[in-house]
């Protein structure tokens, strides 16, 4: 009765300690990401597209999909800030709306790969065995395809359209989210707070979702951030073959291949739709890199 008193109370007090401990991570993460001056420029900008998207309606001065023949293949103006296309639409308005589209691909792709690869990674890490054994080889054929050739093979069975597009993205980046969480799960596992909990009665699942899972998440964070980059320009790529969003849907890529039967005549059709793509790719990638260097333990100073 003692000792299992004793356990109880070392239990509680390391759990203090370990809160204790993530919020003085939290404090040393805030103030290296206010010196990393290249992730703030990600930030900023990941955020000025997040607020397009929130506000497209109130800030596309145009009906992204009012044709106007009579005013087509204008090129800029105080009128028509970044031209109109072939059938008179206003690119501006265009580019403001397909913000939602591609962003919102980008992110339910991301959240559907991590849901299933997490899961997938934690219970492999935690039980070992037989599980891990299946699991693994399943993540492991599916990284014997090329992401995008995964994709094309989804596609090419569940037929052309953004919904489809989300879903090949998300299927391809699950086994990279699973061999985070599977590799991070295996060394949590066996820390001596997690055997305290279970001698306490806690199950399986308040043990992995409750006290594993907040202890992996800085790297499960990071790969989030760099793979929402990845899935918004494989998105537009799709796109841009024809397996995605289908006119007249002012998506990025597809907004970008119109462009490109007008490159010589109208070359503003390409541009600013693949400038936007680059723009925000671009910043999905600093402010990842810069999380990723807040959140590693070796760039303490």
């Amino acid at each position: 009765m003692e000792a299992q008193l004793k356990t109880q109370q070392e239990a509680i007090s390391f759990d203090k300690l370990r809160k204790q401990q993530r919020i003085e991570r939290i404090e040393a993460f805030i103030n290296r990401m206010v010196r990393n001056k290249a992730a703030l420029v990600g930030g900023l900008i990941v955020l000025f597209y997040i607020v397009i998207a929130l506000f497209a309606p109130f800030l596309a001065p145009y009906d992204p999909f009012a044709i106007d023949l009579a005013n087509k293949l204008q090129a800029p103006s105080l009128e028509h800030w970044m031209g109109t296309d072939d059938k008179g639409r206003d690119i501006l308005s265009r580019i403001l709306y397909g913000s939602r589209l591609s962003m919102g691909v980008g992110v339910v792709a991301v959240l559907f790969g991590a849901i299933f690869g997490v899961i997938m990674g934690m219970a492999a890490g935690y039980y070992g065995g037989w599980i891990d054994s299946v699991i693994s080889r399943v993540l492991d054929i599916m990284l014997a395809f090329p992401g995008i050739l995964l994709a094309l093979a989804i596609i090419s069975a569940l037929g052309p359209s953004l919904f489809n597009v989300t879903v090949a993205v998300g299927v391809f980046s699950v086994p990279l989210f699973a061999r985070i969480a599977r590799g991070s799960t295996m060394e949590v596992r066996k820390l001596e707070y997690v055997d305290a909990i279970r001698s306490l009665g806690a199950n399986d699942g308040t043990i992995i979702f409750l006290h594993i899972l907040p202890n992996i998440l800085s790297p499960l964070i990071v790969q989030g951030t760099l793979r929402l980059a990845t899935a918004i320009l494989s998105a537009a790529g799709l796109s841009f073959l024809g397996l995605g969003a289908q006119p007249p849907s002012p998506e990025w890529g597809a907004m970008l291949s119109n462009g490109r039967d007008f490159i010589f005549s109208a070359p503003y059709m390409a541009i600013f739709p693949g400038l936007t793509i680059a723009l925000l790719v671009m910043g999905c990638n600093l402010f990842g890199d810069g999380l990723r260097d807040a959140l590693d333990p070796r760039m303490k100073s």
